[in-house]
């Protein structure tokens, strides 16, 4: 098991992995599908992970056992999902306002789950340092909600409650693999195998989805790269990062650091993609690194095995 410093820098790597997602969607093909994209984002990983194994002391006949244990079932389930509900909850309320909405509630529902699941009690410092981040998210997303318009408002008027409950499942699906990867990895399994059994499960549930996607896009150079990029690195090296952080720290805080994601994608949007940040957001985002910052500190000076455990609720 990593140490608690090793655990925040490896789930720090993989939230920088992560937040390059977007900005390498924004520099490939203009007809990809945000859902399409996704789901071969999982397979490739997927095949990337069982192509590695071998080298990297796993087997991949390991897999028909992990695929009959629980934690791994759920956590598939939940990469497969969070595919789902997240580009359609998206769809129906704005990119905005859904992502908000995702990635803010994921490190609460992970503190509560693992409270629940895996008797890990939430610390203050914990639930300070999300609150803050939230809280910045929040700033960062003011001017995204107001400029999208009458556009987000048509939307959020039309579906409010199928869209940010979709989007809610996002957050829900995302902090569930957190919590059953930990109860794996806790019953044995290395950070190479929970990755590689849950997407490759995962890719499978998704294949029917994906046959009705247009993929032509995949035949240019650019949309190969873009689809090989986003399933090796954000997909495959980024999820054994973070699992083997999962390792080493309670899901809460992991959630919580995640939350290196927005900030890296917003980084790169500005000196990238040449977006640009008001006020308001700039605060914001500033908010979200002290978050990380506490959070950093905090969860570096504990494991696991100094949480006192909680009767299950």
């Amino acid at each position: 098991m990593p140490t608690a410093r090793v655990s925040v820098l490896l789930v720090v790597l993989s939230g920088i992995l992560f937040g390059t997602a977007g900005t390498a969607q924004a520099l490939g093909p203009s007809d990809t599908t945000p859902l399409g994209l996704g789901i071969l984002r999982i397979q490739i990983g997927a095949v990337a992970l069982l192509v590695a194994m071998p080298f990297l002391g796993g087997s991949p006949r390991r897999l028909l056992h992990l695929w009959r244990q629980p934690a791994i079932l759920i956590t598939s389930i939940s990469a497969a999902v969070y595919q789902l509900c997240f580009f359609a909850g998206v769809l129906q309320v704005g990119v905005a306002l859904g992502t908000l909405v995702a990635v803010g509630t994921e490190p609460i529902f992970a503190g509560l789950l693992g409270w629940r699941i895996l008797r890990h009690r939430p610390t203050p410092g914990w639930l300070a340092a999300t609150l803050v981040c939230v809280a910045g998210l929040v700033l960062r997303s003011v001017g995204s909600l107001s400029g999208a318009g009458e556009a987000v408002g048509a939307a959020v008027g039309s579906a409010p409650v199928t869209g940010l409950l979709l989007a809610l499942g996002a957050g829900l699906c995302s902090a569930g693999y957190t919590v059953a990867a930990k109860r794996q990895l806790d019953l044995g399994a290395t950070a190479l195998e929970v990755p590689t059994a849950s997407f490759v499960l995962g890719g499978v549930l998704l294949l029917p989805i994906l046959a009705g996607q247009p993929l032509g896009w995949v035949a240019a150079p650019s949309g190969a790269a873009l689809a090989v990029y986003l399933g090796v690195a954000t997909m495959a090296i980024a999820n054994v990062l973070l699992t083997r952080a999962i390792h080493g720290l309670t899901p809460g805080p992991v959630a919580t650091l995640m939350l290196t994601d927005p900030v890296v994608a917003t980084l790169l949007g500005v000196v990238v993609l040449g977006e640009r940040l008001d006020l308001l957001a700039a605060l914001g985002l500033l908010l979200v690194c002290g978050g990380l910052m506490a959070q950093g500190i905090l969860a570096a000076r504990g494991s696991p095995d100094d949480q006192e455990p909680v009767p299950v609720l």
